[in-house]
């Protein structure tokens, strides 16, 4: 009889607890990243098909939001430090990549992991 007291209570706990219901965290933050499947296997083509990918199949309807590129994107910086993209594999630029995965209505993700020389 006690343990049910303590179901009953905990169950009325839960459903009167005072939740915020702005629309925040109702799903983890869900997407695709590159280096999981393809590491530096990556390229311009291979992305757009991905964000298109993501929205044929119905991942973007279910929640999944991000494209997300991993390393191996770039090759190496100016003099002013800025980095640079792999003109061979992404012959488009990176701006223009990003416009791409936006208008599929996802968000893009950028990562480095290339050391800067002082």
């Amino acid at each position: 009889m006690m343990t049910f007291l303590k179901l009953v209570a905990l169950l009325l706990f839960i459903t009167d607890s005072n939740q915020l219901n702005n629309g925040l965290g109702r799903t983890p933050q869900m997407g695709w990243n590159s280096w999981n499947h393809f590491g530096c296997n990556i390229n311009e083509k291979l992305i757009q098909q991905t964000a298109d990918i993501i929205v044929a199949t119905g991942l973007a309807a279910a929640g999944y939001q991000y494209v997300n590129m991993d390393d191996c994107w770039q090759v190496s910086r100016d003099s002013q430090g800025t980095i640079q993209a792999d003109p061979n594999a992404f012959p488009s630029g990176i701006p223009a990549l990003v416009d791409y995965v936006q208008s599929r209505k996802l968000k893009f993700g950028l990562y480095s992991g290339k050391k800067v020389e002082c």
